[in-house]
């Protein structure tokens, strides 16, 4: 019990959004269907490429871009499983099922 209490997750900031990865489709670029509705394009910027691996129905934190934001975005941040329990415990993942269903 202590340990979850311990536990820091990161919590979307500013235009940050959570999704799940979708497709892969090459190229470092990934299909997401992010929480706000929107399904985007987003890649791993070139500082997190080798440090990053992700696999469909991972839950990653999105950054849509100031340009075509509804389209594009970057990837920020995966989270481990128990990261993603405590988000969807806290609240932070609601809408999730919808999202599953595609």
């Amino acid at each position: 019990m202590e340990q979850e209490e311990l536990l820091k997750v990161r919590t979307p900031r500013g235009r940050e959004t959570i999704g799940i990865l979708q497709q892969r489709l090459g190229a470092s670029r990934m299909r997401v269907a992010c929480l706000d509705g929107k399904t985007r394009i987003c890649r791993i910027p070139g500082r997190l490429k080798r440090k990053i691996w992700l696999r469909e129905n991972d839950v990653v934190l999105v950054e849509p871009w100031e340009f075509e934001g509804d389209e594009k975005a970057d990837i920020v941040y995966k989270y481990k499983q128990t990261q993603v329990d405590w988000l969807e415990k806290k609240g932070y993942l609601k809408g999730i099922e919808d999202l599953e269903e595609f």
